[in-house]
């Protein structure tokens, strides 16, 4: 049976240093404010975003909350970005995606003051990642591989495969893993299916982020592998469930993601450190003194 990568239990502890990492800041007199913006009236996305507003609660970090309306412009909304992008208390700025489609998000993500970022996905921040330089990172990449290094998994010289490969996971997760000298495959929509089980086969890490319920079986697994489950889905029985059948792969994989309780509360963990990190490129001066 696979060692379960508890993330309820390292994102506590991630919280906990990004409390202690504000508190310092804070002391300095630097600011560490959030603003968290949320477009129209998805449920989903107001979830997630209170959920992020109860982890600034909890660390200690200051919070804006902007809720506008489902038929914001976009020009109103570049306006807010401008806004919160010269407002020196806030250290960090979140838009909650997905944006109503008549908005252009990629003009909203290049219009966020780069060290201010927080979500990692400004082209600069990207850009920095590809180049191997310091940087704000995508949050949900970040958190596994903290949770990697905690559970003593290595990626240097092993096979890690990614299935998905979307900007927020699996492009960065790769170029990730790829500075760890891992080898790696990338899987996606256009990948042959009849050879998508012989390649997951040969995954020492293999990272699931395609959006299809249960999708990866017990036998496409090495045995030993470590099986990161990046899924929030809903199977045929309306319960929550990842890409990954957790059922079968639990019973082959060396460590395994569980949904929920894996990968999701790291996401947002590493929230909460980024918005440390962007108070600390705003006031380098301070972070030496951290």
């Amino acid at each position: 049976m696979a060692t379960i990568i508890d993330g309820k239990k390292l994102a506590a502890e991630v919280r906990g240093r990004a409390a202690e990492r504000a508190a310092n800041l804070m002391t300095q007199g630097v600011p560490c404010g959030l603003a968290v913006v949320l477009v129209g009236d998805d449920q989903g996305s107001a979830t997630y975003v209170r959920a992020k507003l109860r982890d600034c609660e909890e660390c200690g970090i200051p919070s804006q909350d902007f809720k506008l309306s489902e038929d914001t412009t976009q020009g109103e909304l570049m306006s807010l970005i401008e806004r919160l992008n010269a407002d020196p208390s806030i250290a960090g700025i979140l838009v909650q995606m997905p944006l109503p489609a008549h908005l252009d998000a990629e003009q909203v993500v290049a219009a966020i003051d780069p060290k201010k970022d927080v979500d990692g996905f400004h082209p600069e921040n990207l850009g920095k990642l590809v180049r191997g330089l310091p940087g704000l990172r995508p949050c949900t990449p970040a958190g596994i591989m903290e949770m990697l290094d905690v559970y003593g998994i290595d990626p240097a010289g092993k096979n890690a495969v990614i299935v998905g490969r979307s900007s927020i996971v699996g492009k960065p997760m790769s170029l990730m893993l790829l500075a760890r000298n891992a080898t790696i495959s990338v899987a996606h929509s256009h990948t042959d299916p009849c050879e998508l089980a012989r390649i997951c086969q040969s995954a020492d890490i293999l990272v699931v982020a395609c959006g299809i319920p249960k999708m990866v079986k017990g036998p496409w697994i090495k045995p030993g592998a470590a099986v990161i489950d990046v899924g929030m889905d809903r199977d045929e029985a309306g319960k929550l469930c990842g890409d990954v059948d957790f059922a079968s792969a639990e019973l082959v994989a060396g460590s395994i993601t569980p949904v929920p309780g894996g990968v999701g509360p790291m996401t947002r963990a590493m929230l909460m450190s980024n918005v440390c990190l962007a108070a600390e490129l705003q006031h380098p001066e301070a972070a030496k003194l951290a």
